[in-house]
């Protein structure tokens, strides 16, 4: 699959909606990306993680790591294409980290694969645990960049998809001024207003 065929991918397979929606970082966008169209299709999901996977082909890394819960399938199906090992990391009380028996060797190289990025907690809440376990972040892949402005990011930064949607801060959003319903698509336990 090429890159420049995905927005149209996206778009048929119901991943990028339009509306009034309560991101999992609490601003509000007219834009949501849902992966689990994506993920509920193997196949596509398949091809889509294989562009990551071709991105680090040559990289010396010796696993993937991805955050919990849309990362993990995509870090799974990632470290699948490559051969490597794979582990995810989980919400804790400050951040995330490495539970289930996981272990990071001193120096490993890592790389962090996520599903959407809006403000990068997710993953670099990710590479932080990679860090405190004393692995090495190699780079931070993600399905779709949505950040307004490509911002200094702290990582080597590859998107399958970039796409520049505008969020919106719950007391700036025009969608709420205009009386759009607010959505609270994902898992997020956040209520919509």
């Amino acid at each position: 699959m090429k890159k420049e065929d995905l927005e149209k991918t996206f778009k048929d397979a119901g991943v990028i909606r339009g509306g009034h929606f309560l991101l999992s970082s609490g601003l509000h966008s007219g834009i949501y990306f849902e992966k689990f169209r994506l993920l509920e299709d193997p196949p596509l999901t398949t091809q889509i993680c294989g562009l990551i996977a071709d991105e680090y082909a040559e990289a010396d890394i010796s696993r993937i790591a991805g955050p919990t819960v849309g990362g993990v399938v995509i870090a799974y199906e990632v470290a699948r294409q490559l051969g490597k090992r794979w582990l995810f990391a989980e919400q804790a009380e400050e951040g995330r980290d490495f539970r289930r028996g996981f272990q990071i060797e001193k120096g490993e190289n890592i790389l962090v694969v996520d599903d959407v990025l809006t403000t990068g907690g997710s993953a670099l809440d990710t590479t932080k645990a990679v860090e405190r376990h004393k692995g090495s972040v190699v780079a931070v892949a993600v399905l779709v960049d949505r950040r307004e402005e490509d911002k200094d990011f702290p990582y080597s930064l590859f998107s399958v998809f970039r796409s520049r949607a505008k969020n919106y801060s719950p007391k700036e959003c025009p969608l709420c001024k205009q009386g759009v319903r607010l959505e609270k698509p994902g898992g997020s336990q956040r209520k919509a207003r």
